[in-house]
């Protein structure tokens, strides 16, 4: 490699040659907004889940909030403002849709509990429903459009859709069978996303990454 390649006039880098731009590439800090992403989303998901089984009292349905309000909604959103920082667009996007879902929830929870939205009470089933089929369609359409990451992901989307098609059933019916069930879908995709936490946490203390299977579309 001459000095000419090496350098442009000022001593500028040329970032152009091949060698130098992979030398920048390999000193650069390389985060994971996965490292609190993950850990944050699962907090708040076995919150819910220990909800939706009915480990508390059905009066204290909103025992999740303190964890989904605070750890999981501004975990969610700090991941995603750290990933659209590092140009990882599509992590960003996936981050920034939970962040919308879990605070959304809180919302949800804390507003009919207290009455901010004016919606009556024969009116909050309905207003449930309303907000399970919403984010129901929307992960939907997240997992759809992520069929190009690896398989764990697709797993995890796949498991949460399961998840709030059972607790929007177990809503609409009247039925705690159907919402437990969702909460065990809950804790089932909890699991994948221990899987994937432990991937992220390996890579990032420099040891192996675990295998995420092949994408479903390549």
């Amino acid at each position: 490699m001459t000095d000419e390649t090496a350098a442009r006039p000022g001593g500028a880098t040329n970032l152009s040659d091949p060698n130098i731009a992979e030398a920048v590439a390999v000193a650069a800090p390389v985060g994971n907004p996965a490292l609190i992403g993950v850990p944050t989303f699962l907090a708040g998901s076995i919150a819910l889940g220990l909800v939706l089984i009915g480990f508390v009292p059905a009066a204290a349905g909103g025992a999740s909030i303190p964890i989904i309000m605070t750890a999981t909604g501004i975990g969610q959103l700090l991941a995603a403002v750290w990933a659209a920082g590092l140009a990882q667009n599509a992590v960003a996007s996936i981050f920034g849709i939970f962040t919308g879902f879990w605070l959304s929830y809180a919302a949800l929870v804390l507003g009919l509990t207290h009455n901010w939205f004016g919606i009556l009470p024969a009116d909050a089933q309905k207003t449930q429903e309303l907000f399970l089929l919403t984010w129901l369609i929307l992960i939907v359409l997240l997992t759809l459009a992520s069929l190009r990451l690896p398989l764990a992901f697709t797993l995890l989307f796949v498991l949460i859709d399961l998840a709030l098609l059972f607790v929007y059933l177990g809503t609409s019916q009247t039925s705690a069978s159907l919402t437990k069930v969702g909460g065990y879908f809950v804790f089932s995709f909890v699991v994948v996303g221990a899987y994937l936490f432990f991937d992220a946490m390996s890579s990032a203390t420099g040891g192996k990454a675990l295998p995420l299977g092949n994408p479903v579309i390549r």
